[in-house]
């Protein structure tokens, strides 16, 4: 059985975790680019062993020493059966990025009554999204792939499906299996995957346990999909045209990247990935899923990769202990005039790991 999955849903009390960065991160090449926010003073006694703590670079408002998420206090509730539909398909949900955090996705599909108290599929003809980042910061990122490729199983079997999104650490975790440390033009000289991939969160354990059912799997992921007029996608980027004029053509083209296993075309891809926040600024943000919209189809984006305490902006403070400065991820960020829907709860930084049924009622 997947571990954890014979654990009962968890109360989650309210937590606050420091994200911060020790010292020999900064070993990495400085030209190994971060794929995500939240830079803290060196305390490596702040990571459990085996932890791959991450420098990363993004922009951050009112940022303090400490990254700082509240979760507020949250009773266990006994799991209920996902809503059954008496015709057509089951409810569609999605969930944002998980990060290696297994208990964590255990606990928030059986608060929706989608898996049962042994971890089994229990959600009849319920589908379910994935939207990428199933590795890497947390401590059993291949326990969740596990998880997810036994659930596409078990939901098939029901009359449902549950299906992924390829997500920026799918790709780097392929690219430093692939090609560790082979060197790879990143625009600002020489990088590798290997690099980039222990700078952002790689787990030694997740490497070894990688198996080639793993590879396999994540390199045939989708990297955009449209369910119930709703485009889902892993970044918050309009990158995905530089990869083709329908969802089809964009999936069809990065597999064949994928394919011909070419280092410096995997890195621009994975680059391109890494892009964010395309949406976030309150004149353009509405344009540039539009655009999305347009070339794809759908009228609101459903996305991950960006933590939604940064598109907020109420990440830490400069003042104070911390205490009253950090924001409580209640759910998925509705944002850009209605269009987007953010689904990265933040699980990494003591946020939330996030599953939504859609569509959400704006």
């Amino acid at each position: 059985m997947t571990q954890g999955a014979g654990q009962g849903p968890a109360a989650r009390t309210e937590t606050l975790r420091d994200f911060r960065v020790p010292a020999y991160v900064h070993d990495v090449p400085a030209n190994v680019v971060p794929t995500e926010p939240a830079p803290g003073p060196e305390n490596p006694d702040a990571f459990p062993d085996g932890y791959t703590p991450t420098e990363r670079d993004l922009p951050v408002i009112n940022r303090g020493d400490t990254v700082q998420v509240r979760v507020p206090e949250e009773a266990a509730q006994p799991a209920q059966p996902a809503p059954q539909p008496t015709d057509g398909p089951g409810p569609l949900f999605v969930v944002g990025d998980v990060h290696g955090y297994l208990d964590e996705l255990i606990a928030a599909l059986q608060e929706k009554g989608l898996i049962d108290a042994e971890g089994n599929w229990a959600a009849g003809t319920a589908r379910l999204w994935f939207l990428g980042d199933f590795t890497d910061r947390g401590p059993d990122g291949i326990g969740v792939i596990d998880l997810v490729m036994r659930l596409s199983a078990e939901a098939a079997a029901a009359g449902g499906y549950c299906k992924a999104l390829m997500g920026n650490h799918e790709l780097l975790l392929l690219g430093a299996k692939r090609f560790a440390d082979t060197p790879v033009n990143s625009g600002a000289g020489t990088a590798t995957f290997q690099a980039a991939w222990l700078l952002n969160g790689g787990q030694k354990s997740d490497m070894d346990r990688l198996q080639d059912v793993h590879l396999q799997w994540m390199s045939r992921l989708d990297a955009i999909e449209i369910e119930d007029d709703h485009l889902l996608m892993h970044s918050d980027t309009t990158a995905y045209l530089d990869y083709g004029d329908s969802i089809e053509a964009v999936n069809d083209t990065i597999r064949e990247t994928l394919t011909r296993n070419d280092a410096d075309e995997c890195w621009d891809l994975f680059r391109k990935f890494t892009k964010r926040f395309a949406f976030r600024d309150e004149e353009s943000g509405p344009g540039a899923v539009r655009e999305l919209l347009d070339a794809y189809g759908g009228s609101r984006v459903v996305h991950g990769h960006s933590p939604i305490p940064y598109l907020l902006g109420e990440v830490g403070g400069e003042d104070g202990d911390g205490e009253d400065s950090g924001p409580v991820v209640e759910g998925p960020h509705v944002y850009a005039g209605g269009l987007a829907i953010a689904m990265d709860g933040g699980v990494t930084m003591a946020g939330k790991l996030l599953v939504q049924q859609l569509p959400m009622d704006i």
